[in-house]
């Protein structure tokens, strides 16, 4: 009722402070000309500003606030100055309201969880009122005030020296803290980072940026203030917190692309380089040319390599078909991820080092196929002509390399456990068709000295060459789901605990102590009700 409101002129008016936790005004009544001020905010500062004497009111108001706080209602404290001593406040009642979780909170954290997230709560409602939230959120009963927090130096402002010596184990044990200042959620995070923790954070207001900037990734909700917003690294344009699990699942989708591509690229380089520096050094068909059926006017070269533009060809559809990765399907990961150098290293070292090996011993047989004792004669094959075998191992190394493709890209799994994007498996089938019809229609000739001749008139090895890649993708896929195997089973550089939260073991005990402590609370609570 405004009309209640006409006596009365407001003289000053101080805005809420974050710091203070509560709003002043100064009031002047027209009607007697007395002046008085008035007070707003959490019950826990207001009853601050009572005279000492008055117990009876400070216990009345806390009495009020639990029973109100453990319904999950919210109140504010209103307090004036007595006319008659106008520096003595005295309280003059609360105001209750009710500011339940959006529908899909709980939704939304059970998610973040199936992803591996921990979610905490950092909130300046009173203490109770946390508990109730995280009930209803099912986000744990390890809630605690701000007491147990740090604070910055009152004069430096700086942090304490040892925050996360200090404070990590209880930031690590609790699932949130409740009426807390704005510089313990930036000391909460600091503390999360300074033990090596990714962590996000969400935000709104004023108090909340220097959290949101010093967190790895800030995101600012709908509705935030400019402050909150500049220092964010995303901010939300819609109501709720959803949109944060989408972020997270497209974030690990272009992260497993950008392993499967890495992976691949290693693999395929360390194939071509090491299959041609071996080649060069271990092999001399010369040597090998030693059957009568050979053409006498084509004298086999000293040492094995290829013609520049088959080297250029192979790189060619490689890079092409490497760009379709960008748009593979994908899955997220169940768990964070982060870079694993040394496993990703020694999985693309296998691929490349398996392809490299069955390349290096279809070379040798296809040396060797004049040889009586020879692998190809044995198998009841021709010997197969010089230009012939450059044409075979660029046939074998182009195929070996698309197929390798689909291997990296499945982690531990089988290749055929995870469907190719369709952009990725129409590029890989146009560059092996690609591949094979150039083997086969080559016409007889000598780029950069070398001879080169199709296999069309050897479909048999054409057909050979295919099965062989084929063979040996199946025993590089299967030796690298062993070797994944291996590491789990060893947890070579942690391999187990990527990306997932693993307490050290003082907040392990912390966890236990405090969980043991609450038991017990609850225990001679329940005693004393009964009593």
């Amino acid at each position: 009722n405004f009309d209640l409101m006409e006596p009365y002129e407001q003289l000053d008016y101080v805005p809420f402070d974050p710091q203070l936790k509560r709003t002043e005004g100064t009031v002047k009544d027209l009607r007697t000309g007395k002046v008085f001020k008035t007070s707003k905010g959490a019950p826990h500062i207001i009853m601050k500003l009572l005279p000492p004497f008055d117990v009876e009111t400070r216990a009345a108001v806390e009495r009020d606030v639990a029973s109100l706080g453990q319904k999950g209602i919210r109140s504010l404290a209103v307090a004036r100055t007595k006319q008659c001593h106008p520096d003595e406040w005295e309280m003059m009642g609360l105001l209750t309201f009710l500011d339940p979780p959006r529908p899909d909170t709980k939704q939304t954290i059970d998610e973040a969880r199936d992803l591996g997230v921990q979610v905490k709560m950092i909130t300046g409602d009173h203490l109770l009122i946390a508990r109730n939230t995280a009930d209803q959120l099912g986000m744990g009963n390890r809630i605690f005030g701000a007491d147990l927090l740090p604070v910055l130096d009152a004069e430096t402002k700086a942090k304490p020296p040892n925050l996360s010596q200090d404070y990590g184990d209880i930031c690590l044990a609790a699932d949130g803290f409740a009426q807390v200042f704005p510089e313990h959620k930036y000391l909460i995070v600091e503390c999360l980072r300074e033990m090596h923790y990714t962590t996000g954070m969400t935000g709104d207001g004023v108090n909340d940026a220097p959290a949101l900037k010093r967190a790895d990734v800030g995101i600012a909700v709908a509705g935030s203030t400019d402050a909150a917003r500049a220092a964010s690294d995303i901010v939300l344009t819609q109501e709720g917190l959803g949109t944060i699990i989408h972020a997270i699942e497209i974030a690990r989708e272009i992260f497993q692309r950008m392993s499967n591509f890495i992976t691949y690229r290693i693999a395929a380089t360390l194939q071509l380089l090491l299959f041609f520096f071996i080649s060069i050094f271990a092999f001399h068909p010369e040597e090998f040319a030693q059957s009568e059926d050979l053409d006498n006017d084509t004298a086999w070269p000293e040492f094995f390599h290829m013609p520049v533009l088959m080297l250029m060809l192979i790189t060619l559809l490689n890079d092409g078909t490497m760009i379709t990765i960008a748009y593979d399907y994908a899955k997220a990961s169940p768990t964070p991820n982060r870079w694993n150098l040394p496993v990703l290293y020694l999985v693309s070292s296998i691929l490349g080092l398996v392809s490299c090996v069955s390349s290096l011993l279809l070379l040798f047989w296809l040396l060797d196929s004049w040889n009586p004792d020879g692998f190809f004669q044995i198998i009841g094959m021709e010997g197969v002509q010089y230009g012939q075998i450059i044409t075979a191992i660029y046939l074998k190394v182009s195929v070996s390399d698309f197929l390798t493709l689909f291997s990296a890209r499945t982690a531990d799994k089988f290749f055929w456990q995870v469907r190719p994007g369709l952009l990725l498996f129409v590029g890989c089938v146009v560059a092996l068709t690609l591949s094979s019809i150039l083997s086969i229609v080559w016409p007889p000739s000598e780029p950069d000295g070398i001879p080169v001749e199709g296999l069309r008139h050897d479909m048999e090895l054409f057909g050979f060459v295919w099965f062989y890649c084929i063979f040996f993708w199946f025993v590089q896929d299967l030796c690298k789901v062993l070797l994944y195997k291996w590491m789990s089973w060893v947890d070579f550089c942690s391999i187990k605990s990527d990306g997932v939260v693993v307490l050290p073991d003082s907040a392990k005990r912390l966890v236990h102590d405090l969980d043991e402590e609450m038991s017990n609370a609850a225990v001679q609570h329940l005693a004393s009700s009964k009593v």
